[in-house]
């Protein structure tokens, strides 16, 4: 099950997924709609039963310098960044926790696994971005908190710090601005070219990330190679 707040990118990529065999839907909606997080995951398990893997990835970024910060943008940042994952996982601990039981007493280990997207502005921080670090900081205590709580239903929960990937939130602007609609407040986004170009050439590998390899490394945590870490916070970040 797959979730965007744009219907057009939810079905873009529900078509890429059907093309390439695999069976999906989309929930189409914003992740801090209240009672969204119970209505995406009844929609998994009235589909496929108990989730097996659930990647919190929904964000976006409102910088600001922190005297020119309203509360409306701290807690807006907060919200989709801290408070959606939370509900979604909270969502989800009821029908987890009776699949763990059940299975345990057939004497079966199934692991699962939760991966949740944070930021290396949450770990060393960003200059614009009291909102976002905060929120990318906060996330990483949430996993850890819920590889001790959920580690007795065997479920893997890890965070991946990104660090410039580039993305449609990220895009670079040569001229004109541009922006996104949340919840109907336009939100800039993009990079100036000469900012993207700096920030790639601080990067031991050189350059910003694709999408691809994001991807990669959420995909990491999400094989049975993983089953054995928990709590982890991988930085995804081309070396620094």
């Amino acid at each position: 099950v797959i979730n965007d707040l744009d219907e057009g990118p939810a079905f873009e990529t529900l078509d890429i997924l059907k093309s390439n065999g695999s069976d999906a839907l989309a929930c189409v909606g914003s992740v801090v709609e209240p009672g969204f997080a119970e209505r995406f995951i009844a929609t998994a398990v009235d589909a496929w039963g108990v989730p097996d893997i659930i990647v919190n990835n929904a964000g976006y970024t409102w910088d600001n310098v922190i005297q020119k910060m309203t509360d409306e943008q701290f807690q807006a940042v907060l919200d989709v960044h801290l408070t959606a994952p939370f509900r979604i996982l909270r969502a989800a601990a009821g029908p987890i926790r009776e699949a763990a039981k059940r299975e345990a007493a057939e004497g079966r280990e199934i692991f699962r696994k939760v991966v949740n997207i944070s930021s290396t502005s949450g770990v060393f921080g960003n200059a614009g971005q009291a909102n976002y670090s905060s929120g990318k900081a906060a996330i990483v205590g949430l996993t850890r908190a819920m590889s001790r709580e959920w580690g007795r239903y065997k479920v893997n929960v890890n965070a991946v710090a990104f660090g410039l990937v580039h993305t449609r939130l990220t895009q670079a602007l040569d001229t004109e601005s541009a922006s996104i609609d949340i919840e109907g407040r336009e939100i800039p986004v993009g990079v100036q070219r000469e900012v993207l170009d700096a920030a790639g050439s601080r990067m031991s590998l050189g350059r910003g990330g694709t999408p691809e390899e994001a991807a990669g490394a959420v995909y990491l945590l999400c094989i049975p190679e993983s089953d054995y870490i928990t709590g982890h916070l991988l930085m995804c970040d081309g070396g620094r």
